[in-house]
């Protein structure tokens, strides 16, 4: 049995079929890039970015059972660690060649983050391809190719990786203005690189995870990004925001347009 402690790193117990139906994929299973692309948006259309655990005063794990349970299973979200480590390890089921990297997050801040948030490098025919499907709204719908300032379009959305000083930092593009999302470098990460920064934004106070609720859905139309009860709908080149009325409302916009179920009532602890 997966350590209740540990990251996932057994991509031989993972339910492979039961992830499948989860991300609704029916497709080949071949390590090549057409599999690569239509398993990463099939995954981040289908499993929402969302941190409402926390909020519950849940802990987060890392293993691959419990990132089964929830994600699969139950049916819910995660964010970063959570849905890029099962997409790790779905990818190394398949025979896709995976290292685990970690990234210093610039979205919304010119502050120098630790390296919080989690991505993934596909080494593939000789080319490599970034792949995420943990950053959320503003994150991709497809894997990138590593070729700097390549502007690439994901429908309505526009990207591109960056050379930096011995980084690279991935951008999205809103009309004119390139727009930092975070930065990274090549060095593989180890399980208690993940343990440690999952504490971190799990539990310390200044922690955005831990002082707003977060819920965010993707999908080649529309972008829903849910922050405490503002609601953002993102088209690309239009968005529009409103609030929310109350808890009972935000418990029905959670199901309707997260596919989050919780029991009427639920309050969570940034309410």
């Amino acid at each position: 049995m997966p350590s209740r402690t540990g990251t996932a790193t057994e991509p031989d117990n993972l339910d492979l079929p039961a992830y499948l139906q989860r991300i609704d994929y029916v497709g080949e299973l071949r390590p090549n890039l057409a599999v690569l692309q239509a398993l990463h948006l099939a995954h981040a259309t289908h499993i929402p970015f969302e941190n409402l655990d926390i909020l519950l005063g849940r802990p987060i794990r890392l293993d691959l059972a419990s990132l089964q349970a929830k994600l699969v299973s139950e049916r819910r979200g995660g964010y970063c660690f959570e849905q890029n480590l099962l997409f790790s390890t779905v990818l190394s089921r398949l025979g896709f060649a995976v290292t685990n990297l970690a990234a210093r997050v610039r979205y919304r801040t010119t502050a120098v983050l630790p390296r919080t948030h989690m991505l993934l490098l596909v080494d593939l025919h000789g080319e490599r391809w970034i792949a995420d499907v943990g950053f959320g709204a503003e994150g991709l719908l497809l894997p990138i190719a590593m070729k700097s300032s390549r502007e690439v379009r994901h429908f309505a959305w526009n990207y591109r990786l960056v050379e930096e000083d011995g980084l690279w930092v991935l951008q999205s593009r809103r009309g004119s203005a390139w727009m930092d999302l975070y930065a990274f470098s090549l060095e593989p990460q180890q399980p208690a690189d993940y343990e440690m920064a999952n504490h971190f934004v799990s539990t310390h106070p200044s922690s955005r995870f831990v002082q707003t609720l977060s819920a965010q859905r993707l999908s080649p139309e529309v972008r829903h990004v849910l922050r405490d009860r503002e609601l953002l709908e993102d088209l690309g080149d239009k968005q529009t925001v409103r609030m929310l009325a109350d808890a009972d409302e935000l418990i029905a916009v959670l199901k309707h347009t997260f596919g989050l179920e919780f029991p009427a009532g639920t309050l969570f602890r940034c309410q």
